[in-house]
């Protein structure tokens, strides 16, 4: 132990195991976007899934000798991940709508997540996974925002070539603009 309160410890390691296996299977369904994407999004995407699931790897590695610099066992197995995830694993998605979605999605859930483990670490007083959480809470609501963003440009661009006349469009965007 590193001289932390034990039962609070073991509540906390218990939160970071479910945080753990929630980054497992996100790394799955990411790693799945980027071999199945298709679409004129296809090499933009398929980068920034790679990019993704590399930092989502070393996240889970980072989250799992947490676990065990508190002095508890990080779950291993897919089946004790697929009973603890707090997101679904997601099968034959190609589409680059539903993939930045289900991206989208995945990382609101960790980011609520690892607020509630911040506020347990916080009361314990372990400043180890103080650090750990509010850096990737920080890193996340800053990639969230920006895919969100992103992804809403890319839909206003296929709208936006939708229209001839820039009449139409200037209406279309202030549309967007006052929404």
């Amino acid at each position: 132990m590193i001289g932390l309160d034990i039962e609070k410890s073991k509540k906390l390691s218990e939160e970071l195991n479910k945080l753990l296996s929630t980054y497992s299977i996100f790394y799955l369904n990411v790693r799945g976007y980027h071999w199945n994407i298709k679409g004129n999004k296809f090499f933009e995407l398929h980068v920034k899934f790679e990019e993704l699931y590399t930092d989502i790897f070393n996240k889970i590695d980072e989250v799992a000798e947490r676990i065990v610099t508190l002095g508890y066992t990080p779950l291993h197995t897919y089946e004790d991940y697929l009973n603890n995830s707090s997101i679904k694993p997601e099968k034959d998605i190609s589409n680059p709508e539903n993939t930045v979605s289900g991206v989208l999605n995945s990382l609101k859930t960790l980011i609520i997540m690892q607020r509630e483990i911040l506020s347990l670490s916080d009361d314990l007083n372990d400043e180890g996974t103080n650090a750990l959480v509010s850096d990737y809470i920080r890193e996340q609501e800053k990639s969230y925002g920006c895919i969100q963003l992103i992804y809403i440009h890319n839909i206003y661009y296929i709208r936006f070539n939708i229209f001839k006349s820039r009449w139409y469009t200037t209406l279309f965007f202030l549309f967007l603009y006052k929404r």
